[in-house]
């Protein structure tokens, strides 16, 4: 595939993994407390092989709406591709709620892309649009979108979980994903030394394919750090810029 056609899907990738990610919450003491989610805002930087820059700017935003539900965004601006991917979910129990999911990608010489994912928990129903192309399924309980299991994955962790997994819908499917906490490092990030925890997605056992993790136990389990090396052996990188949680 053409670097101009693979490196904004890439780092859609990247993106919908490492700042989805990224939501803090406070430390529950039990497990049947009410743990809640903290308004945030964070940036990271992209490079793929050999620290080159992809020359964009990646943000991630969590706030709380006037109905008490919630809104979660990634706006990326790049000379690639601009990406708009947002979630409305309700925080009950410690679990997120999907409700209304979009995602969308345009760029320079890119076929744009767009997907929708509503939830019907009232009559248990799933619809939506995947480029174009429409669905309905029955909607599982606990099910997910691409954006909600990766922020119900932080809080899991952060509740000492070390291996998780979640029904997710996407393109119009359910598919099942894994993870696991594999150890515990401490990273250097701009002259300071982080404690981190290194997850990975567990994948099939002949997959060439790695998404790495580090989370810091200690600010709130942000994402310091997210690394995925593709079969051919290229490493796209992502690394925390800025973070600012408000308590």
């Amino acid at each position: 595939m053409p670097l101009k056609n693979s490196l904004p899907l890439l780092l859609s990738t990247l993106l919908a993994w490492a700042l989805s990610i990224s939501a803090s919450v406070s430390h529950a003491t039990e497990d049947t407390e009410e743990v809640p989610l903290h308004p945030m805002e964070l940036s990271y930087n992209a490079s793929m092989d050999k620290g080159i820059s992809l020359n964009g700017s990646a943000r991630r935003s969590l706030e709380e709406r006037d109905d008490g539900t919630w809104r979660f965004r990634t706006d990326v601006d790049s000379f690639i591709a601009d990406i708009d991917e947002s979630l409305i979910f309700r925080w009950e129990n410690n679990q997120v709620i999907p409700l209304r999911y979009r995602y969308e990608l345009s760029g320079f010489l890119i076929k744009d892309r767009k997907e929708a994912i509503d939830f019907d928990w009232d009559n248990m129903v799933v619809s939506g649009h995947h480029e174009g192309d429409r669905f309905s399924l029955d909607l599982e309980e606990g099910a997910m979108d691409p954006m909600g299991y990766q922020l119900q994955l932080s809080q899991d962790i952060k509740a000492g979980k070390r291996e998780m997994e979640y029904r997710v819908i996407d393109k119009g499917r359910y598919d099942t994903d894994r993870f696991a906490v594999v150890d515990e490092e401490t990273l250097n990030a701009n002259g300071e030394e982080i404690r981190t925890l290194k997850a990975e997605k567990v994948r099939d056992s002949d997959s060439k394919r790695q998404s790495l993790m580090w989370f810091a136990p200690d600010r709130d389990n942000v994402l310091i750090r997210f690394l995925q090396v593709e079969p051919d052996g290229s490493e796209y990188e992502l690394t925390l810029d800025d973070a600012k949680v408000n308590r």
